[in-house]
């Protein structure tokens, strides 16, 4: 990374940084029955403590992520930890359900300091390292988002749910306070004009962009059936005849970290011009996934296969995606990944909602029966929008060739073989 302002270090910082503020928002999905036992909630619609930090996480995406293209993304980035410090210690300090609910909404809100981190990432990265930068960063997501299921699970069995988000306090003001040492304090040109204009803008990016639009709609996808399969999970695990405790449920996070540390090589392969080639393979994986996963309630083993081949699907659509847009606007990345990651929100939401109502209505068969449908529609989106092949050169010249010879009368053909002969 010589020709990157960025150092290892910095780097391995910024993926640390955005795995702690991810995890946030995905330490509830191995607690819901616990949550909903302190709180009388219903299993049927405990899915709204995701859905709502997903819909906080969306709006922060739109609200604030484009604020990178306009502040100083340095205090921006040291001011949204110190208030996600706070919104955490909501949570965590909840009486009842409605301040449960409130801050884990004000949590999802304020997590989208990874977005901004990995869009400065990407700025700051030489551009024939870019898709590999963000394929570093993105993989501290992928980490904090998977580990944040073991962290939450052990620890709630031995302290108690409240116990995770006590800590996640004090590691997101520990992270606060690292940044403001490290990050870069000089300054990219900064958008001109008001924040109205500059939200504004994020929509009109989309209609000039294909390939957000396209990635936009396919991270909708992904990551409802991403939800699908994360958000219930805890639900068949915990009741016989599985009857796991909360440790052993929050370990299926470690495999899907297997599986999506394998993914950050994609980023390497988006560099080499193969970003489609990668996200159709990974689509596939996706969808052949739910096989195992159906097996849940028999066979552990195939849930772990199944779980690490997800998300390695998803994580190299997702890196590859990303690679995609940011290369298509350098100044405008904070907003092409707000508008990108509205959509993963969205598809986050949706997933989490009718995964729960899904299970208490078919059981987790017929959960994986959504999940599939949803990857399948993802696979079939990508097949209708991908680009028209590129003639080459040497395709288009023989084509020609081969159009006059066809032209050519049969007597001239043959002496231009006898010629061919000859020599």
């Amino acid at each position: 990374m010589s020709s990157s302002p960025l150092s290892g270090a910095v780097v391995s910082l910024f993926a640390i940084a955005c795995g702690l503020s991810v995890a946030n928002v995905y330490y509830a999905q191995p607690l819901l029955d616990a949550m909903a036992e302190t709180f009388a909630m219903d299993h049927a619609t405990v899915g709204i403590i995701i859905a709502l930090t997903q819909i906080g996480y969306g709006v922060g995406l739109l609200l604030l992520v484009p604020l990178g293209d306009l502040l100083n993304r340095r205090k921006l980035i040291v001011t949204q930890l110190l208030l996600s410090t706070l919104a955490v210690l909501v949570v965590a300090l909840s009486s009842n359900s409605f301040w449960l609910l409130a801050g884990m909404a004000l949590t999802g809100l304020l997590a989208v300091i990874a977005q901004v981190l990995v869009a400065l990432a990407a700025h700051l990265a030489s551009p024939e390292q870019r898709g590999h930068v963000v394929g570093l960063v993105t993989s501290g997501i992928v980490v904090g988002l998977l580990l944040a299921r073991s962290v939450s699970g052990a620890m709630a069995d031995l302290a108690g749910w409240r116990s995770v988000y006590l800590l996640s306090a004090g590691l997101t003001l520990l992270m606060a306070i690292l940044l403001w040492r490290v990050l870069p304090r000089t300054e990219q040109p900064q958008a001109t004009g008001t924040y109205g204009a500059l939200i504004r803008s994020v929509f009109s990016l989309f209609k000039e962009e294909k390939v957000l639009r396209d990635r936009a709609v396919l991270a909708m996808l992904i990551f409802a059936a991403g939800t699908v399969l994360w958000t219930p999970l805890v639900l068949p695990l915990s009741a016989p005849p599985l009857s796991l405790s909360h440790t052993q449920i929050g370990l299926f996070g470690l495999a899907g970290a297997a599986g999506a540390l394998g993914a950050a090589h994609a980023g390497r392969l988006a560099d080499k011009g193969f970003a489609q080639w990668v996200s159709g393979t990974a689509l596939l994986l996706m969808l052949l996934s739910w096989v195992a996963i159906g097996f849940t309630q028999s066979s552990l083993w195939a849930l772990s296969l199944g779980v690490i081949v997800f998300d390695l699907g998803l994580q190299a659509v997702h890196v590859t995606s990303q690679s995609l847009i940011y290369a298509v606007r350098p100044d405008a990345q904070s907003r092409l990944v707000a508008g990108y990651m509205v959509f993963y929100s969205v598809g986050s939401a949706v997933g989490s909602v009718s995964a729960t109502a899904m299970y208490a209505w078919a059981g987790w068969i017929g959960v994986c029966g959504l999940g599939a449908a949803i990857n399948l529609l993802a696979l079939i989106y990508w097949l209708a929008t991908l680009p028209p092949k590129p003639v080459s050169v040497f395709t288009a010249g023989h084509a020609l060739q081969h159009a006059v010879t066809a032209n050519q009368p049969m007597e001239q053909r043959r002496r231009q073989v006898q010629q061919h002969g000859e020599e």
